[in-house]
């Protein structure tokens, strides 16, 4: 009986840390926005939700996520510093989570939407993430993704080269990373949770292995100078993706090596990973909660 109340009492947690992943975990809960520059054109928006880049030019604004509904007011005023949320010609969202999409319903009265064809199909009906207990109501029509693609799509505008990517089933089952050429950088959406272990959406296509698969992926196409954005979390560079993508590796292949002793998933969080992780459970996602979500990768591996 320990054991299983230890079981659920994980993922109660679990649920009580989801509105601190909704309202930024990383960084405390705001109505405003933190502008970073991190070229001449090219800034870094964190608010509640997931990091925003904007990149400006003379064709308007171009932007990557668009964080929670409530932000919007905060959008308005940081994009007004910018040109105006009018001159903002695309967004792109890199899944479907409401952290990411919901400021859909503002910029998509002045932008194209754009994103993985699943996205698009998920926004256009009722979702839930169950582990969290949390529903999403169908978006109206001006806030869904109008372009869409099944498996990469260049956009050229302001003087840069986005390139957006489908990597399949990392986070969720329509995740996009995009590409900045020319400034060399690479928003990462949730495939990437900077210095702490991620959410992955098992319910919604999400897989552990898979995820690290797509990071090594991104490791080789990006170099030591590109700028790394992650969906949450600080700035990072291609080394700390690189030990990010060593943690999934090595945390699987601990939890591996537990289920093959023919433990349970209660039996492993008694056990725990190693203390080679032990800065990664700082984050939204205890290391039992990550445990139980490397489980079940495995089992549907």
């Amino acid at each position: 009986m320990k054991v299983l109340v230890k079981f659920y009492f994980c993922f109660f947690f679990l649920a009580l840390s989801y509105p601190a992943y909704s309202g930024g975990d990383h960084h405390a809960p705001t109505k405003s926005f933190k502008s970073t520059a991190l070229t001449e054109s090219v800034y870094l928006l964190r608010g509640k939700g997931g990091n925003i880049l904007l990149v400006k030019g003379e064709q308007g604004l171009v932007m990557v996520d668009a964080d929670y509904k409530e932000m919007s007011e905060a959008l308005v005023f940081v994009l007004a510093e910018h040109g105006g949320v009018q001159t903002v010609t695309y967004l792109i969202n890199t899944h479907w989570h409401g952290d990411h999409t919901q400021g859909n319903e503002l910029i998509g009265r002045h932008a194209q939407i754009v994103a993985h064809d699943n996205v698009r199909t998920r926004l256009l009906t009722r979702q839930e993430i169950k582990l969290f207990n949390m529903v999403s109501e169908p978006y109206p029509e001006h806030a869904l993704p109008s372009l869409t693609y099944s498996k990469d799509l260049s956009l050229f505008i302001n003087g840069e080269t986005f390139e957006i990517v489908h990597f399949p089933n990392g986070h969720t089952d329509g995740d996009s990373v995009v590409f900045l050429k020319e400034a060399n950088l690479v928003h990462m959406g949730d495939h990437f949770f900077s210095g702490m272990f991620p959410f992955v959406d098992l319910d919604n296509g999400g897989d552990v292995l898979q995820m690290a698969d797509n990071i090594a992926a991104v490791l080789t196409r990006i170099d030591d100078d590109t700028i790394v954005v992650p969906g949450h979390g600080q700035l990072a560079d291609k080394s700390e993706l690189a030990n990010f993508h060593e943690m999934l590796l090595g945390t699987i292949d601990e939890v591996k090596a537990m289920a093959a002793q023919g433990m349970t998933v209660a039996e492993m969080q008694e056990e725990g990973l190693s203390l080679d992780w032990e800065e990664w459970a700082n984050g939204l996602i205890p290391a039992e909660a990550w445990i139980a979500i490397i489980a079940r990768s495995l089992q549907g591996e």
